[in-house]
């Protein structure tokens, strides 16, 4: 066997690709190991974690000591379905936990922790069903469309006949707005159709399309409103049509300007992922590009439903900007995610970077 394939299945490799979330504490209950899930679960870094104690690398656990002193000291095992874990004055973290004793290979008592995120399971059931409702959706709209379209082409055909007839222009102003609104309906079908043609997909560096966004906006805004970077610059290139991610990004940070109004901060800001499942395919690596905004945030009770057609908080709203946006992605097999509360709004874009796992 040759060393490199030797080397991805040692064990830290092999853990570092599962999904659940694994601290090791030796007999001082210091940090001896943490694999990717831990890192993204508890927002912390292995390196900076190495040889701390626990409650002090893991704030989550700080609470929790004297249940793990005493699995150390009595070799006893237990498991928590559904604990709550906070630090400081943040949304908590939902897990089911395993604590187990061991000996470590010193022969020094030890502990291993696993936790399994219910908000990660939550997050792809609610993400699952959301793309089955829209695929449902696109068909219902598409069926509508195609049946709009017909009559509407007739409607436009007989005004334009109809004012060839008319001499006098004050009647032909009627037929001018009969026209001019079968011309705005048809380009509204035409949005609900969505892209004409599949994804042109090229190796590129995700900042490219960013950037042509935040130029293109960056010259309209408002004094008051502030757009700011936040790259990192060693994501790989990406597979994926440049056009159609230019209108993604530009729907949601033109949405965020809205919201803002005259003031505020629009963050764009990117990121890579490991081990983040998408519609039931787990890939190892994906591309987030967050675009986050400190507005008013979106009405709890309108959060569901912002990727459904025809929906917008704003009367002048068509309500397709989102769902298209969510569609085009979804044309990448990526994924678009949103949290909001007063004071942040933030979109989250995921592309996978590389084949699935299957």
């Amino acid at each position: 066997m040759r060393s490199e394939d030797h080397n991805e299945h040692r064990p830290d490799t092999i853990l570092d690709n599962l999904k659940t979330a694994v601290v090791c504490l030796d007999d001082q209950l210091r940090v001896t190991y943490l694999n990717t899930a831990s890192e993204m679960l508890f927002g912390v870094s292995a390196r900076h974690c190495d040889q701390e104690a626990f409650d002090k690398a893991l704030p989550y656990l700080a609470d929790h000591r004297g249940r793990l002193i005493a699995a150390l000291t009595e070799g006893a095992a237990y498991t928590e379905r559904e604990l709550h874990l906070r630090a400081g004055g943040g949304d908590p973290l939902i897990v089911d936990c395993t604590v187990t004793p061991f000996t470590d290979q010193a022969g020094e008592s030890a502990l291993l922790l696993e936790f399994l995120s219910l908000d990660r399971q939550l997050r792809i059931s609610r993400d699952d069903q959301m793309r089955i409702q829209n695929l449902a959706n696109r068909e219902m709209i598409r069926g509508m469309a195609h049946e709009i379209k017909n009559p509407l082409g007739g409607l436009r055909g007989a005004a334009q006949l109809l004012e060839r007839e008319i001499d006098d222009d004050g009647l032909k102003e009627y037929t001018t707005v009969i026209i001019r609104e079968a011309d705005r309906l048809q380009n509204l079908v035409d949005d609900l159709l969505g892209p004409r043609r599949p994804p042109n997909k090229q190796l590129l560096n995700i900042h490219e399309p960013l950037e042509h966004v935040r130029a293109l906006i960056d010259t309209e805004l408002p004094p008051g409103i502030t757009l700011e970077r936040d790259y990192d610059p060693s994501i790989p290139e990406v597979r994926a049509d440049r056009e159609q991610l230019i209108q993604t990004f530009f729907n949601l940070v033109g949405n965020a300007v809205t919201a803002l109004g005259t003031s505020g901060n629009i963050l764009l800001r990117t990121r890579t992922q490991r081990l983040f499942t998408i519609g039931g395919v787990k890939h190892r690596l994906v591309t987030r590009v967050d675009v986050v905004d400190n507005g008013p945030g979106i009405p709890r009770d309108l959060l569901p439903r912002i990727f459904h057609p025809m929906v917008s908080s704003r009367a002048e709203g068509t309500g397709m900007g989102l769902p298209i946006a969510q569609y085009l992605i979804h044309l990448h097999d990526g994924l678009i995610e949103c949290e909001s509360r007063p004071g942040q709004t933030m979109f989250s874009v995921f592309l996978p970077m590389e084949a699935s796992d299957g």
